[in-house]
């Protein structure tokens, strides 16, 4: 392997100390602009690169931030990780990004190498079937600082960034009761996963407000994935009273669910009206367009990055950070339409 060039090989060529050649390098206001473009021109001939890692390092910081997502291929994280791009790049910060595949096992391994990559925060949003919190441990021993966002844990030591997920399940439900709905499915995601477990109160809540009777059969608890829209329509037709409404906890599944039921014969909204989660862009591209929950992706993302800097900046404390609730939004389009262009929501 080629050796490295190091500022120790530029002044000896140049015949100047290794000190003045760093403070060139960095653009210390002691060298003269002469001998700061003689070094530079002699860095570039010569293929020098920065250790900027090892120079970080003994400033006890490495202008990184860890960030473990369940999935790269989600619009959803698409819009956050663009947020915390933005931000983190205006800040002199880098990013460090891993994907767990929606398994603690991988989400395990993720944060033993953002660990030993001395990462200085560190940003989750938990996998599909995560447990434990033991893996983030040496963080809080280290005094790394964790947030969570979306998909959290509820842990003193470290700030969470969510949606009012439960305020939205219950709009949304009522939405689908206001239109005539009295039969409604849910098809959830892990009911461990606070996302999920408060979209589903939420959707309790409105029936019990609406004075709507909760049917347990109604509830399906599934991965969301397109699979899982199908086998829930599968379910659906086998019941004896069909269902009018289905309240769906993502948009990829929901989705699913609006082209199994257009092949079963179904017609939406007339017979069985339909509702997402997440605004995802393919929401309003199938036919009809999905009824859906706008998620703040991208604003997500740029206060968690925001919030983390500002916290080893020492201008916020994650302590009186604490959990951080968006605004979300009910976004109604054809698909729940039961009522001619009349909606409402309570």
């Amino acid at each position: 392997m080629e050796k490295e060039v190091t500022i120790y090989d530029i002044a000896k060529i140049l015949h100047i100390s290794p000190a003045t050649v760093s403070r060139a390098l960095n653009d210390h206001p002691a060298i003269n602009s002469k001998t700061k473009l003689s070094i530079a021109a002699k860095a570039a001939e010569l293929g020098y690169r920065s250790n900027t890692f090892a120079s970080n390092l003994r400033r006890k910081s490495t202008s990184t931030l860890g960030v473990i997502v369940p999935r790269l291929d989600s619009s959803f994280m698409s819009a956050v990780l663009a947020g915390m791009e933005s931000v983190a790049n205006r800040a002199g910060y880098n990013l460090l990004i891993s994907q767990s595949l929606e398994s603690e096992s991988k989400e395990r391994a993720n944060a033993r190498t953002m660990y030993n990559s001395r990462v200085d925060g560190l940003l989750v949003s938990l996998a599909y079937d995560t447990d434990g919190f033991d893996h983030f441990e040496n963080f809080v021993k280290k005094n790394v600082p964790i947030l969570f966002f979306d998909r959290i844990f509820d842990h003193d030591a470290c700030a969470a960034i969510v949606i009012d997920n439960e305020q939205a399940g219950y709009d949304v439900t009522s939405h689908l009761i206001m239109q005539g709905c009295n039969r409604i499915m849910h098809v959830t995601g892990n009911l461990k996963r606070n996302v999920y477990s408060e979209r589903y109160r939420g959707y309790r809540s409105a029936l019990e407000a609406h004075g709507v009777l909760f049917d347990e059969s109604l509830v399906t608890e599934t991965d969301l994935s397109r699979e899982a829209g199908k086998d829930a329509i599968a379910k659906l037709a086998d019941m004896s009273i069909l269902p009018d409404g289905i309240f769906i906890a993502n948009d990829v599944c929901a989705i699913s669910c609006v082209k199994e039921l257009k092949q079963r014969g179904y017609r939406i909204p007339e017979d069985i009206a339909v509702a997402g989660f997440n605004n995802d862009p393919v929401a309003e591209v199938v036919e009809p367009n999905l009824t859906t929950i706008y998620y703040p992706g991208r604003e997500m993302g740029e206060i968690a990055v925001k919030t983390m800097i500002d916290h080893l900046n020492g201008t916020v404390s994650m302590d009186t950070v604490n959990t951080v609730i968006m605004k979300s939004d009910l976004i109604v389009r054809d698909s729940s339409l039961k009522l001619t262009g009349k909606y409402q929501v309570n």
